[in-house]
């Protein structure tokens, strides 16, 4: 794992999380987008190195629905940047963690991503992303 490629964060509106957000890390929203499959609209912000993704449902069974409904709006995952995300979901489970998908799945801002399950990890959703076409 390369770095920390953005931490995730479940709101109830893009729109309002981005506004604060702005305020707070002195930049704008520079990307939105529909995850379709996730049934979830996402927005991104850039606070030199760092990246923040937005999380809203589009649906009351996306998993970000879910999570919001269970433990409110908040931190919903961690992701980590990676070079060979197939690579890397072999040496976890060979390391024992569970993972969430058995294969790479098309994710938001052009990545390829994999999800750890939190159990697995203290607690935390860890989430792995490769860029496509690297």
């Amino acid at each position: 794992m390369n770095k920390v490629e953005h931490i995730g964060i479940a709101v109830n509106s893009v729109k309002q999380a981005g506004q604060i957000y702005s305020k707070l890390l002195n930049t704008s929203v520079y990307k939105t987008e529909t995850v379709e499959r996730e049934h979830v609209l996402t927005a991104f912000l850039q606070s030199g190195p760092n990246k923040i993704e937005l999380l809203e449902a589009l649906s009351e069974d996306s998993a970000i629905a879910k999570f919001i409904a269970k433990k409110g709006e908040g931190i919903h995952h961690i992701a980590f940047d990676v070079d060979d995300i197939e690579a890397e979901m072999k040496r976890l489970k060979k390391e024992g963690f569970v993972l969430l998908n058995d294969e790479p799945k098309p994710g938001a801002d052009n990545k390829l991503v994999c999800f750890v399950h939190p159990k697995s990890a203290n607690g935390v959703l860890i989430e792995l992303c490769q860029e496509v076409g690297v």
